[in-house]
């Protein structure tokens, strides 16, 4: 579950030409396992999962913590799969706060309890973001293929709010729940969120599997829009609201993680170092571990975050597009999910010239019955949800 909303990264400044990136990332994302209770069909973590006995130790990941504290990272955002399923969660917690990084737990809530929530607040813990399926129990349910979920996630937003912490909802919006999103505004407000981000699916990953069950209409995404822009002025002052655009209805691209090894990296279960979550379905790219290599080392050297770093990997119509430094070509794992090549252009880019057939791909799939969705499983996957 690492969902950090695209394009809510801060940017980061390039310190020179010869390194072409910035002198640190201002966040790491730290995907402490691939285990998770839910079964979301638009999860963003790679098709094929890293198992429980290949993750890293719990002194990897200090030594992680303390690593990206040295090279400069500020944030750390402690996800999955399901972070808490961890049972070593607040020593990692413990020595991020002790080494200065600011954390926030990216969680689906389910596996918490109050008590194991306020022990990680006293250990440093200083934010959380918690997913919803929807704000309808039934549907938020059978979307997470997991009873009680709905429920269970209320309580949790109620306890990060009794003990006095800072509370992001992260709502993936889909023609699924799309007609709840007044709704979901209105959740937010009311257990005290200060953030909301409201972000349709990405369709990569496994979402790419489920797109004709998810992808909503252009015109339930434009109402989306006109929603989010009227909560906003509304809401000034006492709920900050993150939007994010589905690719396949764009304009332009979103410059993913604010760019290629710009201002962002990414460590796997087993300490796999990627400048992106979804760089490993690229080809040709070879990822540092953590266990063999310096984070720093890595951040500067590697070969994966010098691939498509800066703009002279660029092809046209990229090359002299006067916004290649503004979004770099767009996301470079669905260029390649999409064309075969991760050097392309975006399909998101009405530049791109595929842009109009994948338009068309989300306007036909978003006008026929929606199928059954694909579950996630760490197992086999299935049209049947099993757990709760």
């Amino acid at each position: 579950m690492n969902e950090m909303a695209p394009g809510t990264v801060a940017e980061a400044t390039p310190v020179n030409e010869s390194t072409n990136c910035a002198r640190a990332p201002i966040g790491l994302l730290a995907e402490l396992t691939h285990r998770c209770p839910l079964q979301c069909p638009y999860c963003s973590n790679p098709v094929e999962l890293e198992r429980a006995n290949t993750e890293l130790s719990t002194e990897d990941w200090q030594n992680v913590m303390r690593q990206a504290a040295e090279l400069g990272v500020l944030q750390i955002h402690l996800s999955g799969g399901e972070p808490t399923a961890r049972r070593d969660l607040e020593d990692i917690v413990a020595t991020a706060a002790e080494v200065g990084l600011y954390t926030n737990l990216i969680t689906a809530g389910v596996l918490l309890t109050k008590e194991r929530l306020q022990k990680l607040r006293d250990l440093g813990l200083d934010h959380v973001q918690l997913s919803i399926q929807d704000v309808d129990p039934e549907n938020a349910n059978r979307i997470a293929a997991y009873k009680g979920g709905a429920e269970k996630k209320h309580e949790v937003a109620k306890w990060v709010r009794e003990l006095d912490m800072p509370l992001t909802i992260n709502a993936p919006l889909h023609r699924q729940n799309i007609d709840s999103l007044p709704r979901i505004i209105d959740y937010a407000v009311e257990v005290g969120a200060g953030r909301l981000e409201v972000a349709h699916i990405q369709y990569y990953a496994w979402a790419l599997k489920n797109r004709a069950a998810l992808m909503p209409t252009r015109e339930a995404f434009m109402k989306t829009a006109q929603i989010v822009d009227e909560a906003k002025e509304r809401l000034k002052g006492i709920l900050v609201i993150d939007f994010v655009v589905p690719d396949y209805y764009a304009k332009y691209p979103k410059p993913c993680m604010g760019g290629w090894g710009r201002g962002i990296m990414n460590v796997t279960p087993s300490g796999r170092v990627l400048p992106c979550h979804a760089a490993e379905s690229l080809p040709g790219l070879e990822f540092d571990n953590v266990r063999d290599r310096p984070l720093a080392d890595i951040w500067l050297q590697g070969q994966a975050f010098q691939k498509f770093r800066g703009t002279d990997w660029m092809k046209e119509p990229c090359r002299s597009c006067p916004r290649k430094e503004i979004d770099f070509g767009g996301c470079r794992c669905q260029a390649f999910a999409l064309t075969g090549d991760p050097a392309n252009t975006d399909p998101a880019c009405s530049l791109s010239p595929l842009h109009k057939e994948w338009a068309e791909v989300a306007t036909q799939e978003s006008h026929v019955e929606p199928p059954e969705f694909i579950y996630r499983r760490m197992g086999k996957p299935t049209t049947e949800p099993t757990r709760g």
